[in-house]
C-alpha cells in the first residue's frame, strides 16, 4: 500500500515538475510581448532570402526604430548596389531609391496594417492576431505558426518564427505557400534592443539622394528587357501595343477575356530633374524585392530601371500584389 502511495505521490510531482518545466503559449507570448514591444527602440540586421522567382534573390537588410513611430528600413540586393530605403519620421512615410535619385511620399500608417518579416513589432503583433496560433519547442528554440498579415498573405498565407528560448528574439522567419513549401526567409544576424535615435536621424536629406548610375538600356533607349505576370489564372489573353515616347518604348498589356481584367504599362523609369519628393496615392506595399504603391485600383513601381503601372476595375488589391509579385523578365517565363 505504501508502495503504491508513493508511486502516486512520485508520478504527481514529475507531472508538477514537467508543467513548470513548459512554459504554455501564453506565457511565451507574454514575454516576447513584453521583450520586444516595450523596448524604446532597436536595431537590426538580416538576410533576407526570396525564392518566388526562377532563382533565389538574397537581400542584405538594416533596420532602425524608435518609439513611436520612427523607422528607417534599408534594402540592398546582395551582389548589387541596387538599394531602396524606407523611412517614416513625423512628415509621412518615404521610399527613396538612390539609383534613379527618386522619393515617393506616402501619408500612411505603414507599417501598422501590414506585417514586414524584418520588423520584430509585427512579428509579435501576428502572434497575438492570431487566436489559432501554434508553438512547439524544438532544442532551444520556441516555433510558432502563425497566418501571415503580410502583403502576399492570400499567396502566402502562414510563417513559421523561430525564437531563441535563451535570449526571447528571433533567430529566423520563414513565410509559406499553401503547401507550406517556404518562400521567403528573413535570418535575424544581430538584433540589439534599447537603441534610440533622435528624431534627426529619421531626417530625409534630399541633397544626399543622387542618381548613382542610368537605368540599364539598349541603343535605342529601350531597357532592352521587357516583363510579363506569371500567372495561372484561366481565360486571360493578352492584347499588346507599343508606342515610343521621349524617354524610350511604352508598353500597354491588356489582359482580359476572363473574370480577372487589367491592364500592365511599363516604360524607361526616367530620372528626375530635381531632388523633391513626388507625393503619391496609396499604401507603400513590399513586393520583397521593392516597395510598391498601391490604391483600391492600381499598383505602381520601378524595378531593373523600368517603371510599372497596373490598373484594374475587376481585381481586388490583394490580385493587384499578385500580379506584381509575378512579373518576370519575358526570357524568365
Amino acid at each position: 500500500m505504501r508502495s503504491r502511495i508513493f508511486v502516486l505521490m512520485l508520478v504527481a510531482v514529475m507531472t508538477l515538475l514537467a508543467a513548470c518545466g513548459s512554459p504554455s503559449k501564453e506565457d511565451v507570448m507574454k514575454k516576447l510581448s513584453g521583450k520586444w514591444n516595450e523596448a524604446k527602440g532597436y536595431e537590426l540586421e538580416a538576410t533576407m532570402e526570396i525564392k518566388t522567382g526562377s532563382e533565389p534573390r538574397i537581400y542584405d537588410v538594416t533596420v532602425w526604430h524608435t518609439k513611436p513611430d520612427f523607422y528607417k528600413v534599408n534594402v540592398t540586393q546582395s551582389g548589387s548596389q541596387d538599394s531602396q530605403m524606407i523611412v517614416r519620421n513625423e512628415e509621412g512615410v518615404f521610399v527613396i531609391t538612390p539609383s534613379l535619385g527618386k522619393t515617393y511620399k506616402f501619408q500612411s500608417d505603414w507599417p501598422t496594417q501590414n506585417s514586414m518579416p524584418y520588423l520584430i513589432g509585427t512579428l509579435s503583433d501576428d502572434i497575438k492576431a492570431d487566436k489559432n496560433a501554434k508553438m512547439e519547442e524544438k532544442d532551444k528554440t520556441y516555433i510558432f505558426e502563425t497566418a501571415s498579415r503580410n502583403n502576399h498573405k492570400k499567396v502566402l498565407p502562414t510563417q513559421q518564427i523561430h525564437i531563441d528560448k535563451k535570449t526571447l528574439l528571433p533567430k529566423y522567419v520563414s513565410v509559406m505557400d499553401e503547401n507550406k513549401d517556404e518562400k521567403i526567409r528573413v535570418t535575424f544576424k544581430k538584433i540589439t534592443l534599447g537603441v534610440e535615435h533622435k528624431a534627426s536621424d529619421y531626417a530625409v536629406e534630399m541633397e544626399g539622394i543622387k542618381p548613382d548610375k542610368k537605368p540599364d538600356s539598349t541603343g535605342d533607349g529601350q531597357t532592352g528587357m521587357k516583363f510579363y505576370p506569371d500567372l495561372d489564372w484561366n481565360g486571360t489573353v493578352l492584347e499588346e501595343e507599343m508606342i515610343e515616347t521621349e524617354n524610350g518604348t511604352r508598353t500597354f498589356m491588356t489582359f482580359g477575356g476572363g473574370d480577372k481584367e487589367f491592364v500592365v504599362v511599363q516604360e524607361p523609369a526616367g530620372i528626375p530633374v530635381d531632388q523633391l519628393p513626388v507625393s503619391i496615392e496609396g499604401d507603400p506595399v513590399d513586393l520583397g524585392f521593392t516597395v510598391a504603391a498601391l490604391t483600391e485600383n492600381s499598383i505602381r513601381w520601378e524595378q531593373n530601371g523600368i517603371s510599372f503601372f497596373v490598373a484594374s476595375s475587376t481585381l481586388t488589391p490583394d490580385e493587384l500584389i499578385e500580379v506584381a509579385s509575378s512579373m518576370h523578365p519575358e526570357n524568365s517565363k
